[in-house]
Order: C-alpha cells, then structure tokens, then sequence
C-alpha cells in the first residue's frame, strides 16, 4: 500500500482548509424566540394557496408553488446572497460567497446535464436549456442590474426572500424592481435591437458531457483564484446569523452553512427545470404584475410589443397563479416567511432613512430595467445560463462584476456602508 507524501498531504489538507480571514469568525449568536403570530399567518397562507392552485389549475403548478416555497425556507436558512457575496469579494477579497455560487453552479450544471441530455421530464415537459444572445444588451443589462443591486440591497431571489422576512427596505426595492421591468417591457421597441449574436450553447458543439466537464473545469478554476486572492487580502470573515442550538433544531430554526444551501437551491433549481422544461427565473414575472396592475387600472399593455412576442402573449393572457415564474417566485416569499418565523427574526422595520429608501427604490429599478436587457437576472441568466452550459451565463457574471464595483462607488452617496479590510466581520 502506498501512501501519498508528506508534501502532497500538506497540499492537500491546505486545499481542503477553510481560507484565511482576518479574524476567527464569530460565534453566531442564539436564535430568538419562535414568532407564533407571523408563522400562523404565512403557514395558513401556504396551506390555503398550495391547495387553491392545485385545485384550480393542477398538479403541475401546484407542485411549482411547492418548489417555490422550499426554495424561500432554503435561501432564507443559509441567508444565500449574491449582492453581498459580490460586494465582499470586491471590497475586501473574501471569496467565500464566490465558491458557494461554484458549489452551486456546479451542482446545478451537473443535475442540468442529467436531465436536458436524458430528456428527462415530468408532467409532459421536455428539459430545454437556457441559452441567450451574446450582444450589448446583455452587457448593458448586468452591468446596471449588478448597479441596482448594490443600491437595493438584493439581488433578483435574495429581495424575494427578504421582503419574506419583513424588510421594509427590500419592500421598496421590490416595488422599483417591478417598475422598472415593466417600464422596459413598455419600451421594448427602444432595444429589442440591440445588436447581438446568437446564442453559444456549448452542448451543441461538443455534447452535454463535454459541456460539463468545461463548465466544471471554469469553477474550480475560479474556486482556487478566489482562495489565492484571499490568502493574500486575508479578509475579514463573513458575519454570522442567529442560530439554534443543536443539529435539528438547526434545520428547522437555525441557519445553515452556506454549502448546504448551494446543494439544496441546486436541487430544487433542478426540479423546476424537471416539472416545467424550463430554468428556475424570477424576474419575467415582475412584468407581468406590473402590467397586470395598468391593465386593472385601465391600460392596455396588451398592445405593447413585448407582450406580442411569443411566450410573452400566452404568458399575459393566462392566469398569473397560472404562471411558472409568479408561482415560484410567491412561493419564495411566503417560504422565507415561514422560516423567518420559525426563527424568530420576522419583523418588520420601521422608519427606513430616505437615502436608504431613494437608493431602493432607484436600484430595483436599474435591475428591472437590467434584467429585461440581458433576459435575466442572477438566477434566470447567471445562475440557469451557466448551468445550461451558455457563454452568455459567464459573459452575465463578468460584466456584473464590474457592476459590483460601480455600485461599490455609488453606495456611500446614499449612506450605504461597504466592507473594510479592519473590519470585524464583513
């Protein structure tokens, strides 16, 4: 038997260690008491809308309301963020957000690979990737929407799991996000030619294993650059949240680590990719509510442009319950409801500062308009177009780097804080 060497051994364990910060990470502190009334509330909610969509419009939408509320319990336990994995990696090098968004993609792709090159589907649907156009809309498009989420305080899933929770901030990002997606869909003629190239879906040119295995390769690539450049910053450590005490209580009260999140997100991405054929996307559906609310008062925002192409049309005629993406993504909301109760950090905050407030709403409305441009958001064009094996998933995240350290810049004009290297926690 042999047995590697000493050196090997060394490399090897120094790989596998968790990287240098600063400081010892905190220990987190104990989770508050259960909020009964909030948890009463959101949990009759899930109960009465699980069996209201299942009854009205069928198994399959009802088992993407499912999906949507296990996706809201799962982002809000391991608080998985791509806004600040972004800001901390740029403002002080730490890249532990970055290797979890590798964990995740990583799982995602090689679950996408499975079923898209088996063709394996439920209820009829037949797995499709998710492949985008490589032109300037897209590097318009997550450039402002990195931007907007540095001003918001959330990405695309992160402001859905965060209003869950009650943060009256995010309540306003919110709003912004739905205006401004809807105020591109209006003006879609404006855009929509944009010049682009079709898009580059790597399966096509060297299979689905081929695709993964490159896909692979890029992460662990940006795993060991990220775990370099914070040995070398030495950062400090990501702040911990509020947490149960022991491992059940845990899963149920606590948070989670941030792999386990990637892992869970990853699967449940996977099954919505399974029921519907398509990717897991959130910000389509801010379109659509916006134009339902000028259709109710009035409007006609079934004459636009945006709502004639195909898709778009059905999607505006149809139910909005009806609605893969508005299903999942009142799933996340009222999930991450759920477990904010359970863990006793529901609430709601009260007397938001007007420059937090203006800096919300204007950065929702950089990431709808953002989001329209590139066709989508972390979750729709980053996390489903990497999965997918799409250049365009990769050229998104570029260029929403560059968004990161923009907004970075603009923060302090709105009295927003940005992480420093003495920092105690970032």
């Amino acid at each position: 038997m042999t047995t590697a060497p000493p050196a090997d051994a060394a490399k090897t364990a120094a790989l596998l260690s968790p990287s240098p910060t600063s400081v010892p990470r905190p220990e987190a502190p104990a989770a508050p008491p259960v909020r009964p009334v909030p948890l009463a509330v959101s949990g009759l909610l899930a109960v009465a809308l699980t069996a209201y969509v299942w009854s009205a419009h069928g198994a399959k939408p009802g088992v993407l309301l499912l999906l949507g509320l296990a996706l809201g319990v799962a982002l809000f336990h391991s608080r998985f963020g791509f806004t600040s994995a972004w800001r901390q990696l740029v403002a002080v090098g730490n890249g532990t957000g970055l290797r979890a968004h590798a964990l995740l993609l990583g799982t995602t792709a090689t679950l996408f690979a499975l079923l898209i090159g088996t063709k394996t589907g439920l209820f009829g649907s037949v797995p499709a990737p998710s492949g985008g156009p490589l032109g300037l809309g897209l590097l318009i498009g997550s450039f402002l929407f990195a931007v907007g989420m540095q001003l918001g305080g959330a990405c695309a899933s992160g402001t859905l799991f965060a209003v869950g929770s009650g943060q009256t901030s995010i309540v306003l990002t919110l709003g912004g996000f739905i205006g401004g997606a809807t105020l591109a869909a209006w003006q879609f003629d404006l855009w929509k030619d944009l010049p682009s190239l079709e898009p580059v879906v790597m399966a096509d040119h060297i299979g689905w294993f081929g695709s993964w295995a490159v896909t692979i390769l890029v992460l662990a690539a940006i795993v060991l650059v990220s775990r370099r450049v914070q040995a070398r910053r030495n950062p400090p450590p990501i702040g911990p949240v509020p947490s149960a005490r022991g491992a059940a209580a845990r899963v149920l009260r606590g948070s989670w680590p941030l792999a386990v999140g990637a892992l869970a997100l990853a699967v449940l991405g996977a099954g919505v990719l399974l029921v519907s054929g398509g990717a897991w996307g959130v910000t389509s559906a801010f379109s659509l509510w916006g134009s339902e609310l000028i259709r109710a008062l009035g409007g006609h925002p079934e004459s636009w442009s945006w709502w004639q192409q195909p898709g778009n049309k059905e999607m505006l005629a149809g139910p909005v319950l009806a609605d893969k993406t508005s299903l999942t993504d009142i799933g996340i909301m009222i999930g991450a409801a759920v477990a904010a109760a359970l863990g006793g950090t529901w609430t709601l905050h009260r007397g938001v500062p007007w420059r937090t407030a203006t800096a919300a709403v204007l950065g929702g409305v950089l990431m709808g308009i953002g989001a329209r441009l590139a066709g989508g958001c972390n979750i729709g064009a980053y996390l489903a177009g990497i999965a997918s094996g799409s250049l365009h998933g990769w050229v998104w995240g570029a260029f929403a780097l560059l968004g990161t350290w923009a907004g970075l810049k603009l923060r302090p004009f709105f009295g927003l804080g940005n992480p420093k290297p003495g920092d105690g926690v970032c």
